[in-house]
């Protein structure tokens, strides 16, 4: 009986052998490898990033007071309408949510430096890399000509929105709530959170050539496909429109149509492009 309770226990471990072999092959892995450094480099670092959050936040908190007067002006408002403050500290709250997001902003960006100095040239990244046949491209005229790129383009996608974009979805909201006998009040954190909501949905829709172009010249994904998944891409974009878009039909519509001009743009350009290079390298 000693014996068949043995075994009954030698083949409950057998599985958690094998489970545990299969983690051990996963870390052992390259894929394995870039989280453990990963996790590495998190604790390593993560005092640094605490810091730079503070530095950001100490110096943007004074600077957020002039930031909202700005974009309350009198003179960026429409007709009729005027901003209240419900409660006293709903100008120190939005004070602290604009400290607090440069001082995020701050971190990502610092967070993506890193990873692209120091990344590409840690052994595991490599073999990963190797592992899934990627092309990267080389330093020099490739990553200047993107940085350059996701530099205009957020440019552009910051003008779309405060140029055109936030003046007629205001005037449209207003003459709506106007027609319909309601006030044309706005909070302070509503108005301050409607507007950084299309500047920030219109700049990184407008990043999607970038995104569409480096998908294809590194490979990750093939023109056809693309093609065959257009009206997916289509549905998505409109998904990320409700995601970062005011809650209106008419502010999804704005977002999401530049994402679909600027990727067929950038399908009609690769194609001009790729036909180019093949009929240079037929001659």
């Amino acid at each position: 009986m000693c014996g068949l309770l043995q075994s009954k226990s030698t083949k409950k471990r057998e599985p958690m052998t094998s489970g545990n072999t299969s983690i051990d092959r996963l870390m052992d892995s390259p894929g394995g490898m870039v989280l453990a450094s990963l996790q590495t480099a998190a604790q390593r670092y993560a005092r640094v990033y605490i810091v730079l959050f503070l530095l950001a936040f100490v110096t943007a908190f004074p600077m957020t007071g002039a930031v909202v007067e700005w974009l309350i002006a009198e003179d960026r408002l429409p007709a009729g309408v005027d901003i209240i403050v419900v409660s006293p500290v709903e100008f120190l709250f939005l004070q602290l949510r604009m400290a607090a997001s440069f001082g995020m902003l701050m971190i990502a960006v610092t967070l993506v430096l890193h990873l692209a100095l120091f990344g590409r040239h840690h052994e595991a990244v490599q073999a990963r890399v190797a592992e899934l046949d990627l092309q990267l491209p080389q330093p020099g005229r490739t990553a200047v000509l993107t940085l350059l790129g996701v530099t205009v383009l957020s440019f552009g996608g910051l003008m779309y929105a405060w140029e055109w974009l936030t003046p007629l979805l205001l005037a449209y909201l207003t003459e709506d709530a106007q027609q319909a006998g309601l006030s044309t009040e706005w909070r302070l954190s509503g108005y301050a959170g409607f507007i950084v909501s299309l500047v920030g949905a219109s700049m990184v829709g407008f990043q999607t050539p970038v995104v569409t172009t480096l998908a294809l010249r590194l490979h990750i994904v093939e023109r056809s496909v693309l093609k065959a998944l257009r009206r997916h891409i289509w549905f998505s974009a409109f998904v990320l429109g409700a995601l970062l878009s005011p809650p209106d039909p008419l502010s999804l519509f704005l977002v999401a149509m530049p994402v679909i001009v600027l990727f067929e743009l950038s399908l009609v350009v690769d194609g001009v492009l790729r036909d180019g290079r093949q009929a240079t390298s037929a001659q």
